[in-house]
């Protein structure tokens, strides 16, 4: 059975604090890997020569957590776009579009008064942040409601814990809030698809939703003329998934119906692409064996192992065996020096901050461990670390996200960019969202595909994303990368990015204002991500640290196709 704590963890408390590395000397030879690695792709891809930084990253491990917007931890972080600057704000309303008077009282929770003002309010004066609290809906159709076009004031009116959504925590008490101060905190970062974990979990390995052809009545949504909720289901009337449910591979939960289990998925992973470059990766789960061998643990979450949903890594397959492990498994490959080129890890339920079944502190302290055994393995110095979250757990931010499309972006989620490489003291305002980290893989792994004999600008059905802020120029940008920033230092906002439309039967994407492309649309190998150089556009996380590629030119797609 799944305990709550692995052996490793106690190694890993009693460990000492390594010195951070400067961001361009003192850096040791990267460590075998047991298959191609980073760097072996990018010396063999023409595309990647410019980017003499970005070659002497080895690994990227993303840590994802789960159900915090920015404000609800990181509001108080200086020299970001937090509570101070919600001021301003539109109140919650009820119904009528009238501001509540004071906030809705919180159901299930007699600690928290029942006449809180209207405002954000500081939930450890009430419940310790090591305390759980109880969870708040975050679901596809209900955050779009309480977004409500960019007002975000109707958080409160939406959510089964009413005035619960207006709460934070004291950014200085948090654990992690000392590393984003001695790193990168990135304040603009959004999480890619409306509502909750299940299909975030695709947009961060896929960018695209998953779906269920002929799925029970009971699980498809109802929707009225206008497009209202009329009854809730995890099926969009026109067939894809988007709130919780289980893959017809194991492990999932036995008391499910097989026919409500969704099928499996075929399009492209990060996975896949990274595979067919012969690029080592993996995905470590916190109680992962236990949960394959038939007993999860209390806590294990099914819904957020989304590569158990895809036909390449189906029961039995070769590819489920090698790419999906325990998170035990990747604290030994940190010790033996085998960690692979790019890990996801994902935290057992108690330690991954979701409220309602665990605590913000348990999974801070978790995810500090996890830290702190990579800086003392001999792969840190050629090694980013981003920790991010899923989504926004149901909390407001008030920062309305960009308008894009039918799937999203959501509401802002905290994003930390660990790293020797990362620059320190930064509080990042390039707008991004959870595919910005697909896109930083892709750029590091030298994965693209070719405009064939063509050689005319392809759009594929992938989202977009700049790699040059605007108004600045390629050697203006790189020399940005590499200044060392002072503590709180800024740097300019960069405008939305674009996502284009997946595939036809998809319902046309809302309104948005499409950037002056000043070069070539050029497509990736993997059916991840749709790259455009911009005048007018934003940019990819690869801008928080000193290895990001800073554009792509005509001449260098013409030289790679």
């Amino acid at each position: 059975m799944h305990h709550a704590r692995t052996p490793h963890v106690a190694w890993l408390a009693g460990a000492a604090l390594v010195a951070l590395a400067a961001c361009d000397s003192n850096l040791t030879p990267p460590s075998p890997t047991g298959t191609r690695d980073l760097a072996a792709a990018s010396a063999a891809d023409p595309g990647r020569a410019g980017d003499p930084q970005l070659r002497r990253l080895d690994h990227i491990v993303v840590i994802y957590l789960e159900n915090r917007s920015f404000d609800n931890v990181y509001g108080e972080f200086a020299g970001a776009d937090g509570l101070a600057a919600a001021a301003s704000a539109p109140p919650q309303v009820d119904g009528s579009g009238t501001p509540f008077a004071t906030l809705p009282a919180v159901p299930g929770m007699a600690s928290i008064p029942t006449n809180l003002p209207n405002a954000p309010f500081d939930i450890g004066q009430f419940v310790a942040p090591n305390i759980a609290t109880r969870d708040l809906v975050h679901r596809f159709y209900q955050e779009q409601v309480q977004i409500d076009g960019g007002r975000m004031d109707k958080f409160a009116l939406v959510s089964d814990a009413q005035g619960l959504v207006m709460g934070f925590y004291h950014t200085a008490g948090l654990p992690l809030a000392a590393e984003a101060a001695r790193y990168t905190l990135c304040d603009n970062f959004f999480h890619a698809a409306f509502g909750g974990s299940f299909l975030n979990h695709f947009w961060l390995i896929a960018a695209r939703t998953p779906v269920f052809p002929g799925a029970p009545a009971s699980a498809v949504a109802q929707l009225n003329a206008s497009g209202g909720l009329v009854r809730d289901g995890f099926v969009t009337p026109d067939g894809y998934a988007v709130n919780t449910a289980f893959s017809v591979n194991a492990p999932h939960p036995s008391s499910v119906p097989a026919a409500s289990l969704v099928p499996n998925q075929t399009f492209a992973t990060i996975g896949d692409r990274l595979s067919e470059k012969g690029i080592s990766w993996a995905w470590y789960a916190g109680g992962w064996n236990d949960a394959l061998a038939g007993h999860a643990g209390p806590l294990y979450q099914f819904h957020h192992q989304p590569f158990i949903y895809f036909a390449n890594y189906a029961d039995g397959t070769r590819a489920k065996a090698e790419h999906l492990k325990d998170e035990q498994d990747f604290v030994a490959a940190l010790q033996t020096g085998r960690l692979p080129a790019v890990a996801f890890v994902k935290p057992y339920g108690l330690d991954n901050e979701h409220p309602g079944y665990t605590d913000l502190i348990t999974g801070e302290n978790h995810v500090a461990q996890l830290i702190q055994a990579i800086r003392i393995s001999p792969h840190w110095n050629h090694t980013a670390i981003i920790i991010t979250y899923d989504e926004n757990g149901g909390f407001w931010d008030h920062v309305a996200p960009p308008v894009v499309d039918r799937w999203g972006p959501g509401s802002r989620v905290p994003t930390l960019v660990i790293s020797p490489f990362a620059r320190h003291g930064v509080v990042d305002h390039h707008r991004y969202d959870t595919t910005s980290i697909l896109a930083l893989i892709e750029h590091r792994g030298g994965s693209r595909r070719s405009r064939r004999a063509t050689r005319q600008p392809t759009r594929c059905p992938e989202r977009s994303i700049s790699l040059k802020p605007r108004g600045r120029t390629r050697a203006t940008q790189v020399t940005e990368f590499f200044r060392r920033a002072s503590p709180g230092s800024r740097q300019p906002r960069a405008a939305p990015f674009q996502r284009s439309r997946w595939v036809a039967a998809m319902a046309p994407p809302r309104p948005r204002t499409t950037p002056a492309t000043t070069s070539v649309t050029w497509c990736t190998r993997s059916a991840t991500r749709e790259y455009a150089t911009s005048a007018a556009s934003g940019t990819t996380i690869g801008a928080a640290v000193g290895w990001a590629r800073a554009t792509v030119t005509a001449t260098a797609v013409a030289a790679a196709a």
